[in-house]
């Protein structure tokens, strides 16, 4: 997957879970470590690196 689709997707899962599309996505990366599929892993694990950059830092 190219880096823009990674943004596209990410934003759109951002756009249907809100503050739970990192956890979203990391779940879907562990699914996938689980099961084998390093590649679909990794792009999940990408997605979820792009909406954590997204958010932005965090304030405290």
């Amino acid at each position: 997957m190219q880096q823009i689709e990674i943004q596209e997707y990410a934003q759109q899962l951002l756009e249907t879970h809100g503050d739970k599309a990192i956890v979203v996505a990391a779940k879907k990366a562990c699914a996938f470590e689980e099961a084998g599929n390093i590649k679909e892993a990794n792009t999940w694990r990408h997605i979820e690196a792009a909406l954590k950059l997204m958010r932005g830092p965090k304030v405290s």
